[in-house]
């Protein structure tokens, strides 16, 4: 009995060992690949070959558009017209930040998408960010969210996508009812929203055909038919 017992432990850490392997090689994690996978990127990726990245297993990016009042990813709109000549699901985010107005923050988001027709919903990246460098933190960062929300869904007539840390999440977004939620939990299925994020970041060293160096990768909850039901149809935003 206590031969099998070693046997059996001898086993389990095998398959740990063989799952860590996969995982820090850069294949998604084990529990995100029953989704359809995507993934996020800003200039940080560098140059990247389209192509061969809408050839692979990724169907949907998200890219990097602008931040805070006036910072503009200056990949943005090489990456947005090069994701477009590809079968990829593309969409924008904002990363938002905590020193400034929602007014402030959507004009300049509307400003660099501008006319995002086909597109998926915008997405605001919400996270910690440390003090702000120049004037006050926003004294209520949860009503400042909702408002730059309000705004942008006026803009293209679809609520945005909320990206999320669980810090961040469980600091100002515990309230937000009835949102789509994209939530970064590396390695391991989420432990907050778990009944209702849309998408999951689950890797922050994937590796990706077409990108050099560690790209972060997503995973889908739904099929093919709801993320194609998630583009924004019309001429939107322009």
């Amino acid at each position: 009995m206590q031969k099998l017992f070693l046997i059996l432990i001898a086993l389990g850490l095998t398959a740990i060992a063989v799952m860590a392997l996969r995982v820090s090689s850069g294949n998604p994690v084990p529990q995100a690949t029953d989704y359809i996978q995507g993934i996020d990127i800003s200039h940080h990726n560098g140059a990247i070959d389209w192509r061969a990245v809408g050839a692979g297993n990724i169907r949907f990016v998200y890219m990097k558009a602008s931040e805070g009042e006036g910072f503009v990813d200056p990949k943005f709109k090489l990456n947005w017209e090069r994701a477009g000549q590809t079968d990829l699901y593309r969409g924008a985010y904002h990363f938002f930040t905590q020193c400034r107005t929602a007014e402030q923050q959507a004009a300049n988001f509307i400003r660099v998408a501008g006319d995002m027709n086909g597109a998926l919903p915008p997405a605001l990246d919400l996270e910690h960010m440390g003090p702000c460098r120049e004037g006050p933190t926003t004294a209520r960062i949860d009503l400042e969210v909702k408002k730059m929300m309000d705004i942008l869904e006026a803009h293209y007539g679809v609520r945005p996508v909320l990206y999320t840390t669980q810090e961040f999440h469980d600091r100002y977004l515990v309230d937000f009812e009835n949102e789509k939620f994209w939530v970064r939990s590396i390695f391991q299925a989420p432990k907050f929203r778990e009944g209702d994020w849309l998408i999951w970041q689950h890797h922050h060293r994937g590796a990706v055909q077409g990108i050099k160096g560690a790209t972060d990768l997503n995973a889908f909850r739904g099929s093919v038919d709801d993320l194609e039901a998630l583009r924004m149809r019309g001429h939107v935003g322009g």
